[in-house]
């Protein structure tokens, strides 16, 4: 594992690697599951104030959704999610000509219409983030409809912490991401030159 700051960094960040390839799973992550998105509690107020630019966006079976719900519910273990539409797919989930899944609150993102690109924790996957009283383990979360994900990302060799700096940096920081990113350079290196000694 890698420590940096609060956060302790499961060494499959470093080594799996995974490129999302939505043309082979459709987007299934937004379907698949037992609950919605998980929130950040600061991200409720968000979807709040965004949800008339994204509405326009939506399907009517998520628009529903939302006006019995709200735009952000809590799961039976009383976490913060997204809704769902009668338990398969995120409200805000919508389709594209190809049939492929994409975020509405996204697409208002890349239209220009709001500063909130997505949840966080969509930004994120396949790293989920648990929340300690002291850190936060980050840990890379192997899910049988992203196979497409891991065979695309082995054949272009882009580990996950490269896939996912940009939300990594959002989370977490530009600074905080630049440590990341040394410590394993020196890991590698450090591995490099063993390997070299065992030859």
């Amino acid at each position: 594992m890698i420590l940096i700051e609060n956060t302790c960094i499961s060494d499959d960040i470093e080594d799996q690697e995974f490129v999302c390839n939505l043309d082979k799973c459709k987007g299934a992550c937004c379907v698949e599951g037992d609950s919605g998105a998980p929130l950040n509690e600061d991200e409720l107020a968000i979807l709040d104030e965004i949800y008339p630019e994204v509405e326009p966006y939506l399907t009517e079976a998520g628009k529903k959704v939302i006006a019995a719900e709200g735009t952000w519910t809590k799961d039976w273990d009383g976490d913060y999610v997204t809704p769902i539409i009668n338990g398969r797919e995120c409200a805000y989930a919508i389709y594209d000509q190809k049939g492929i899944l994409k975020c509405g609150i996204e697409e208002a993102y890349n239209d220009g219409k709001i500063s909130y690109k997505k949840p966080l924790s969509c930004h994120l996957y396949p790293i989920r983030v648990t929340k300690y009283e002291q850190y936060h383990a980050l840990n890379y979360d192997r899910w049988e409809i992203c196979s497409p994900a891991c065979s695309l990302g082995q054949q272009l060799k882009v580990p996950v912490y490269k896939f996912l700096k940009d939300p990594l940096i959002r989370a977490y920081g530009e600074d905080w991401y630049r440590q990341l990113s040394e410590e394993i350079d020196e890991r590698q290196q450090a591995r490099a030159k063993e390997n070299e000694k065992g030859e």
